[in-house]
C-alpha cells in the first residue's frame, strides 16, 4: 500500500535519478574545501541567486542560525515575526547559541510586519540612553509564510527601511523556490532585496538533506567559521550536494504541480460540511477540523495509508511524492470518514 503523506514536504524520498546522481558524484573533503561536487553546488547556487557566494549546510535551521550569527554579535538584536520560523520553531538557537536577542513583532495575515512597528522596534544605540538596549542589527523575513508569497512590494519597502536605519536584511527562504514559481519570478528576484538568504533544498525540491546560505563573500567567510563551530562541517558531503544539484536542475518548475495539487485538495475538502478550509497558498492547506473528529479522522486515515498532522489545527502539504490521484483518493477517504460519522 502506497503511503500518502501530507504531513510536510520534508518527507520526500530521493527519486531514482537523484540516487543515480548521488552514486556517481565525485567527492573530496569539504572541510578542506576540496569536495568538487559541493564546490559545484555552491557556485551554481551563487550564480542562480546572483549573490557573491553560497555555503552548503546540513539543514535550514543551521543555515539560518549561522546567518543570524554572521550578521549579529553577542548582545545584538534581530527583528522577526512572532510566528516566524527562525524565532518560534528553531529551538531558540539565536538566543541560546548566538546570544542574539530576538525582537518579535505581531504579523499581519499575509506574514508582513507593519513598517511603523518595525521602525518603532529599532533601538537607539550609543552613549547615554542607547547603552540600555540591545543593538538592533538585522531584520529577518520569511518567504513563503504559511504557504503565502510575501508581497514583493512590501519586501522592497521593508528592506529599504531597514537599510535606512543601518540594519541588514535576512531571508528565511525555506520555501523561497515555491515563492519564485508561484509569482513567476526568478529566485534571484526573490532574493534581490536581501543581504543574505537561507534556501532549503530538502523540502519541495526533494533532496534528502541540505540547505544553502547565500550572501556576499565576507558574509560567507564568517558563516563558514560559524558552520564549523555549529557542527556543520561535513566531509565527503558531495554525495548530498549531488542530490541538491539534481533537485535544482530538475525539480524547480515542477513545484507548480504541487501548488495545483494543493488547490485541488482545498477545493475537494471544501465540499465537506464539517471541515473549514482556512486557506490555501502554494503547496500548503490549512484546515479547521472539529475537535471531536480530529484524532479519529487522523487514525482513520492512518489505517488506510494516509498521514496528516495537526500541530497547527491541521496543515496539509503537497510535494513531489503526492500525485493528483493521491489527492483525489485522500479527499474521497476523508468524505468516507464523515459519511460514517454522520450515521
Amino acid at each position: 500500500m502506497k503511503i500518502i503523506d501530507l504531513r510536510s514536504d520534508t518527507v520526500t524520498r530521493p527519486t531514482p535519478g537523484m540516487i543515480a546522481a548521488m552514486s556517481a558524484a565525485p567527492v573530496g573533503d569539504d572541510v578542506w574545501g576540496d569536495d568538487p561536487t559541493v564546490n559545484r553546488l555552491q557556485a551554481m547556487t551563487a550564480e542562480i541567486t546572483e549573490k557573491e557566494g553560497a555555503l552548503f549546510f546540513p539543514s535550514g535551521t543551521q543555515s539560518n542560525l549561522a546567518g543570524l550569527m554572521s550578521h549579529c554579535e553577542r548582545g545584538d538584536e534581530y527583528i522577526v515575526g512572532q510566528m516566524a520560523h527562525t524565532y518560534r520553531w528553531e529551538g531558540g538557537g539565536a538566543a541560546v547559541l548566538g546570544s542574539i536577542q530576538p525582537q518579535p513583532l505581531e504579523q499581519e495575515a499575509d506574514g508582513t510586519m507593519p513598517l511603523a512597528k518595525i521602525t518603532a522596534a529599532i533601538k537607539p544605540f550609543g552613549p547615554g540612553l542607547g547603552t540600555h538596549f540591545a543593538r538592533t542589527k538585522l531584520l529577518a523575513l520569511e518567504n513563503t509564510w504559511g504557504g503565502r508569497v510575501l508581497p514583493q512590494s512590501y519586501v522592497m519597502e521593508a528592506a529599504a527601511l531597514a537599510r535606512s536605519k543601518g540594519l541588514n536584511v535576512h531571508l528565511d527562504g525555506a520555501r523561497a523556490f515555491n515563492a519564485a514559481v508561484a509569482s513567476e519570478s526568478t529566485i534571484a528576484e526573490i532574493l534581490a532585496p536581501f543581504d543574505s538568504g537561507s534556501l532549503c533544498i530538502s523540502k519541495g525540491l526533494g533532496a534528502p538533506v541540505g540547505a544553502l546560505l547565500v550572501g556576499d563573500r565576507a558574509f560567507i567567510e564568517r558563516a563558514q567559521r560559524w558552520r564549523k563551530m555549529l557542527g556543520g562541517g561535513m566531509r565527503q558531503s558531495g554525495y548530498l550536494a549531488a542530490a541538491c544539484i539534481y533537485a535544482l536542475e530538475n525539480n524547480v518548475e515542477r513545484l507548480n504541480d504541487d501548488h495545483e495539487n494543493a488547490a485541488a485538495l482545498a477545493a475537494g475538502l471544501r465540499d465537506i460540511a464539517e471541515i473549514t478550509v482556512l486557506g490555501q497558498a502554494t503547496n500548503v492547506v490549512f484546515l479547521n477540523i472539529p475537535e471531536a473528529h480530529a484524532k479519529p479522522l487522523e487514525e482513520f486515515l492512518k489505517a488506510r495509508g494516509m498521514l496528516m498532522q495537526g500541530v497547527y489545527s491541521a496543515r496539509l502539504v503537497t510535494h513531489l511524492d503526492v500525485s493528483r490521484e493521491d489527492i483525489n483518493n485522500f479527499v474521497a477517504t476523508v468524505k468516507d470518514y464523515f459519511a460514517g460519522a454522520r450515521k
